[in-house]
This record gives structure tokens, C-alpha cells and sequence, in this order.
């Protein structure tokens, strides 16, 4: 059965979320049946676990431990100019709490959070910061303390990034099309949040929230890191319910689809998200497999740098800034 005929079956109304083994993919047999549970999740839940996913425990144990060290320190030294991410032409460093909001219906996100791209954990000799004589990488901002912060983020990052380039070609299998057919289209534009959301104490209907309901439609996919043992993750489904995405220990959660995250555990939690999107030059298109006569495309091609560029705009003009209200919600902790 091709993708569009069976895109005309899919419900979506699910309450579970399926978990894939990825531990054995080294021959086109394994990468061919871990695919088709991949089309499957996809289709049905747009969420999926993984397991053996290979990022040592050591790496996940020092790149929480450097987050929980940063996001302790006192508001100011952490809105320091240089590392500031609305300082930065690319949205590098620091973003403070309530500064952002995904969700229109909403007034603000109730999470402070770090972000990076690529970069290489001990600089190549000679390294003129550009990629493929074409695109120049954007440089990151690294706070001063606490010490040890770049080199357990980048670590992680560069763990992570094996997990997306196996997952890149299970996801071309999926969809019916060669292997290596996201190769030349998702190298650069990788970024890594690491992510702090206090507990949630105000009222429910207040309008703030961990983060309101979106999709990282700015991402092809995204692999995310969660905490264990605290729940406040959620995806929706095709019936609007919501269904709880709890950490599961020694898995990854792969997500594309609408999701919010509402921390009442009365704890502070911390995830990681690395966004696997598209580069900037891309023209972004309907896939052949997934059009036909009965299912035209919807819609026509975008570039991909410019459509990320105008989310972008949207999601922080609707944001709190970095002003009392932060500064109120933030306990020190």
C-alpha cells in the first residue's frame, strides 16, 4: 500500500505512544522494518520513543549536571549582554524565563532555556568558520561559569547528532524514498536546547504555562532528552485529547507533532531537544510519495531559511521580555 493510500486510513486518535528499538540497523533488512515502524508511529501518533539509541549515561550525567549549575545562578549573571540570546543575530545563549511564546492563546512560556549549534568540541587547526565555501557557521555564546559548561554541551550535542543521522535514513526509508536523500538537505541547521522548566504554581487558567501547545514546525523532527521520573509532557491527539509522554528510562522521545509541557510535579525538571531541520538554501516541497491525483499537494515550495526566519519573528514578538515578570518567576533555585 503506497503512503497516500494509507495516509486515508489514519485515525489518529491514539493513547499511547509507541517505543522502537533502534539498537540493530546495520543491515538494509533491520533498516527496512525499523522504517516501516516508523511510517507507522508517524502516521498514527506523530511521537515514538527510542531505545539502545547508544548516547553514553556519563554524557546525559554531565551535560544535566552543567545545566542545573547554569540555571542556578542569580538572573543577572546569566543576562550578561555577551551571552543574552536577543544580543545574538541567531538566537545563541541565554533565553530567560517568559520570553518566548509559542502559543498565541497564551501569554507567556514558563521556561528559561540554553541554546547552541554546531561547533566542534576541540577546534580543527586553521578553521575559517565556513562550511562547503557557502555558508558560514554561526558562532556560539558560552557563559564564563560555571566550569565545564561547553564541553559537557558540546558532547552531548555531537552524541545526539549520530542518533539524527541514523534516524535521517530510516526516516527516507519511510517515506519511500532512497536512503541518503536528507543527507545534502539536513547538515548544518542543528540546535540544541538544554531546557529549564520551575515548578508550575500559578493558577491553571492564568495563560502561562511550560510551554503552550505547538508543533516544531521549523524542524524536520526532533530528539529530545527528558528527565527522569517527571511527568509534564503532553501530545495531542485526533479526538483533542491530551496524552501524557512520560520519560521512560534509557529512551529518547522522536517528536513532530502538537505537544505542550505543564511541570505540576512540584519539582524543577530539565529536558534536552536537538532540532534536526532543514538548511537554510533548501526548497521545501511536497515529497513525491506523498502526493498522487486523488491527494494533490496543499502546498507550494518554501525556502527553508526564510520560513524558519518568520516563525522566529512571530513566536518572540508575542513574548513576555526579559523584565519583572522573569525576574518574579525565577526563585533562584
Amino acid at each position: 500500500m503506497s503512503l497516500t493510500e494509507t495516509a486515508a486510513l489514519v485515525s489518529g486518535a491514539f493513547d499511547s505512544i509507541p517505543i522502537i528499538d533502534i539498537g540493530h540497523a546495520s543491515t538494509n533488512e533491520e533498516r527496512a522494518a525499523l522504517a516501516l515502524q516508523i511510517r507507522d508511529a508517524c502516521m498514527n501518533v506523530g511521537f515514538f520513543y527510542i531505545g539502545n539509541h547508544g548516547i553514553p549515561e556519563e554524557t546525559i550525567d554531565k551535560v544535566l549536571s552543567a545545566m542545573k549549575a547554569f540555571f542556578s545562578l542569580p538572573l543577572e549573571r546569566k543576562m550578561k549582554s555577551k551571552i543574552y540570546h536577543r544580543q545574538s543575530a541567531h538566537v545563541r545563549g541565554y533565553e530567560p524565563l517568559l520570553d518566548s511564546n509559542v502559543d498565541p492563546a497564551n501569554r507567556g512560556d514558563l521556561y528559561e532555556s540554553f541554546v547552541i549549534g554546531g561547533e566542534e568540541l576541540v577546534p580543527k587547526e586553521g578553521d575559517d568558520k565556513k562550511v562547503d565555501d557557502d555558508s558560514t557557521i554561526i558562532e556560539n555564546q558560552w557563559p564564563s561559569e560555571p566550569a565545564g559548561f561547553r564541553e559537557a554541551f558540546l558532547s552531548y550535542y555531537h552524541a545526539a547528532l549520530g542518533v539524527g543521522i541514523v534516524l535521517r535514513r530510516l526516516f527516507a526509508l519511510a517515506l519511500d524514498l532512497p536512503e541518503t536523500f536528507f543527507d545534502d538537505k539536513l547538515k548544518r541547521c542543528q540546535i540544541m536546547r538544554g531546557l529549564h522548566y520551575p515548578p508550575q504554581t500559578g493558577p491553571e487558567d492564568d495563560g502561562i504555562i511550560g510551554i503552550g501547545a505547538h508543533s516544531d514546525n521549523m524542524q524536520c523532527f526532533t530528539i529530545l532528552w527528558q528527565e527522569p521520573g517527571i511527568q509534564a509532557l503532553q501530545v495531542l491527539n485526533s479526538e483533542k485529547k491530551w496524552i501524557n509522554a512520560p520519560p521512560i528510562p534509557g529512551t529518547l522521545v522522536i517528536k513532530s507533532t502538537v505537544h505542550r509541557v505543564i511541570n505540576r510535579s512540584g519539582v524543577h525538571r530539565y529536558s534536552i531537544p536537538l532540532f534536526f531541520g532543514t538548511d537554510t538554501q533548501v526548497e521545501v516541497e511536497p515529497l513525491p510519495s506523498c502526493v498522487s491525483p486523488e491527494r494533490p499537494a496543499k502546498y507550494g515550495p518554501i525556502n527553508s531559511g526564510e520560513y524558519v526566519q518568520k516563525l522566529m519573528q512571530e513566536m518572540y514578538q508575542q513574548s513576555f521580555t526579559a523584565s519583572d515578570d522573569a525576574i518574579r518567576h525565577d526563585d533562584g533555585q
